[in-house]
């Protein structure tokens, strides 16, 4: 019996809805199509039939009864083999996945979308494969290609599940390790070949195809997840590394090694992963994403990732990844325009694309789109146990005018992305209900107001919120010579009158290292010792300020060459002429870490105003600032600055309490390469009056016992 020539028409344009209604059993006859295949027999439990070619190598047997079969393929110098037919399977997606998925509320998307390997029982044994399934609302046909079929879209194609966009094929014996695209064609007459916006697992760049996976990895973490909380009165200092740049050539297993000990060593709580998912271009840093639920594989596969995580995890040291919701890449193989007309991104460009970036942004009003995102971030939790996202580029996605001259209004006439604000608030109370011990934080850089407000008090949110209001005033201070530094004291002070607004991280990122901004070092005026100087006096005064810390991958020894991803850390500065300071910044960063998270005056009421007073803000003549952090645990430890080019050797300060203070840090102590000075470890207040003496360009803690 032949197929109808209407229906066989679509199916040879790759076009038709429903290619399950045509081929495998139906009413007494059985239909295949392999191409290049010699010779088709079906095998029942009792009966070995030939199929007759119908041509466009279409195969055709009769088979009274609806008995499980297999089909016996030979093609030419190969011999038989056995497999099931894909098209007698009932579609595996559920009617509640797609009501789910067409809600937005799918919260474990990536078990039905993408490639899933699953294993069905049968009459004549089990049958392993994969089902493929993909949201392509636009497409007028779809189909699986990959080597297992010579990339021939005639194949496998994929049927229509009705209304809600997404096609659908089990295909029986391919499985992991496979390489696969879905072949679209669109409503214009094109086919597209695209990558899998699910896929596990990619090949590396350039190349684009993705890669059916199935992790084997068992994980070893169960403690530390069990002991984890969103508790955030804890020490919290971050480094942030770019995997492939820490040293040149650095991947998931070498960091493992090499990494690990070094965090040790230098008392770092958390590591921040640039963004780990899959990207095309190297040079975005990892942020122009193109595989959201994928690894890169320029570093590794996704259990070389887990493993990674899960030793981090063993050592003590919790795990942020960077999260790229914002926008996407434009290449032609990945979700831009995916099924040939708009699809993940908004259809206006005024909303749709991203002038700065030349990418697009993401329809965060459409529930398949929000769906897609809020279960990636479910994804990393669930799949790789992160304990953290960092959320890129937030005020891009806040407001509709971001870097746009020509844009839309929300309905109410402003300017808020009203769609993106659900979006954001969703991912958040999502992530938090299903993982309490989950933290998000934002790269937020505007005055929007309740960033880290409980979605229920009409916040975003977040737990934390990058504070950059801080780190761009704290930076264009010390970049001022000593005694111009006067001038700009207020620049300092100002930060307190905001710092309980949210709740914030102190960021010394990769962005304040790159394009012509120069580093911390350069930053610093005045010789090598003085640069050297500027740069422990401004850790010394970060770790004493309220808010968590994070610090990019070499900063912790003052690098002095800026950051450029295709080359490592310039671990140099440690070797060359001029190394001693480099290794006394090094030093001190270490101490500092180990000594703050030794003292919960500096971290265990970071947003309280019962944490912090200012002893001395007044002081801009001299550069002098002095305040005091408070432990929950009723600890002091007082803080003195002395961000001038000139020593106070008798400087009185008003403190809160008299009694005993204990030198515990100095940031000018010869081991740290500076001047050496000889202070008092113990000192005594009278009248709450302390006399100090404060070297030039340091920082110094006290602890009142």
């Amino acid at each position: 019996m032949s197929i109808p020539a209407d229906d066989l028409h679509l199916l040879n344009q790759c076009r038709h809805y429903n290619p399950h209604g045509l081929y495998g059993w139906h009413d007494g006859t059985v239909h295949t199509r392999r191409p290049g295949a010699q010779r088709v027999e079906l095998v029942t439990a009792t009966d070995v039939i030939a199929m007759r070619n119908l041509g466009d190598d279409i195969f055709f047997a009769e088979l009274k009864d609806n008995e499980d079969y297999r089909l016996r393929i030979t093609y030419p110098a190969q011999p038989p083999r056995d497999v099931a037919d894909g098209y007698r399977f009932l579609p595996t997606l559920g009617s509640l996945d797609l009501h789910l998925i067409s809600e937005g509320r799918h919260e474990r998307l990536w078990d039905v979308l993408g490639a899933n390997i699953k294993t069905f029982s049968s009459e004549l044994g089990s049958i392993t494969g994969t089902a493929f399934a993909v949201w392509a609302p636009n497409a007028e046909g779809v189909s699986v290609v990959g080597d297992f079929c010579g990339w021939n879209a005639a194949q496998y194609p994929m049927r229509s599940l009705g209304s809600t966009g997404i096609w659908e094929v089990f295909i029986p014996g391919i499985g992991a390790g496979e390489r696969y695209k879905f072949a679209i064609q669109t409503k214009d007459g094109h086919r597209i070949d695209k990558a899998d916006p699910m896929a596990r697992k990619t090949l590396a760049p350039p190349e684009t195809a993705s890669i059916i996976e199935e992790s084997s990895y068992q994980w070893n973490d169960e403690q530390w997840l069990q002991s984890r909380n969103s508790d955030l009165n804890v020490p919290m200092s971050v480094y942030e590394v770019h995997v492939g740049s820490w040293k040149q050539g650095s991947n998931y297993a070498t960091l493992e090694k090499e990494l690990i000990p070094y965090l040790l060593e230098h008392g770092f709580t958390h590591v921040e992963l640039m963004p780990v998912a899959e990207h095309p271009f190297g040079g975005s840093w990892g942020y122009q994403v193109s595989s959201y639920y994928a690894p890169s594989a320029r570093w590794g596969n996704p259990d070389e990732l887990r493993s990674l995580i899960d030793a981090l995890h063993n050592a003590g040291i919790g795990v942020i990844v960077d999260w790229v919701p914002a926008h996407f890449p434009k290449d032609s193989f990945s979700l831009g325009r995916f099924d040939g007309q708009a699809c993940y991104e908004h259809p206006d460009p005024r909303r749709g694309e991203q002038p700065d970036w030349g990418t697009y942004v993401f329809d965060f009003g459409r529930n398949e789109v929000r769906n897609f995102l809020v279960a990636n971030a479910l994804y990393w939790a669930e799949e790789f146990h992160v304990d953290g996202l960092r959320v890129d580029a937030v005020a891009s996605m806040l407001y509709l005018d971001y870097s746009r001259d020509d844009w839309i209004p929300n309905v109410h006439g402003g300017r808020e992305n009203l769609e993106a604000v659900q979006f954001l608030q969703e991912t958040n109370a999502t992530l938090h209900r299903r993982h309490p011990g989950v933290l998000t934080i934002a790269e937020e850089s505007t005055s929007w107001p309740g960033v880290t407000n409980p979605t229920d008090n009409d916040g975003l949110g977040f737990n934390l919120k990058w504070n950059m209001g801080w780190m761009n005033d704290t930076l264009e201070y010390f970049r001022h010579d000593h005694i111009h530094r006067s001038y700009h004291h207020n620049e300092l002070t100002f930060s307190m009158v905001y710092a309980y607004s949210e709740r914030y991280m102190l960021p010394f990122s990769h962005d304040e290292v790159v394009h012509g901004k120069g580093t911390l070092w350069t930053r610093m005026p005045g010789d090598d010792w003085n640069k050297a100087a500027g740069v422990r006096a401004l850790f010394g005064y970060m770790f004493s300020h309220p808010g968590k810390k994070l610090m990019f991958m070499g900063c912790e020894f003052g690098q002095t060459t800026e950051w450029a991803e295709a080359y490592s850390v310039d671990w140099s500065n440690l070797d060359g002429w001029g190394h001693e300071y480099h290794h006394g910044i090094k030093r001190l960063v270490r101490d500092l870490n180990h000594t703050y998270q030794a003292h919960p005056a500096l971290w265990s009421q970071d947003f309280t105003q019962d944490g912090f007073q200012w002893v001395k803000a007044d002081d801009g003549n001299n550069s002098i600032l002095g305040y005091v952090r408070y432990g929950a645990d009723g600890s002091t430890i007082l803080a003195v600055c002395n961000f001038a080019g000139t020593s106070q050797p008798a400087y009185g300060m008003w403190v809160p309490f008299d009694g005993e203070w204990e030198l515990i840090l100095n940031t000018d102590d010869a081991v740290y390469e500076g001047a050496g000075n000889e202070l008092a470890r113990n000192l005594t207040s009278s009248d709450n009056n302390l006399q100090l003496h404060i070297p030039a360009n340091s920082v110094q803690w006290y602890k009142f016992r």
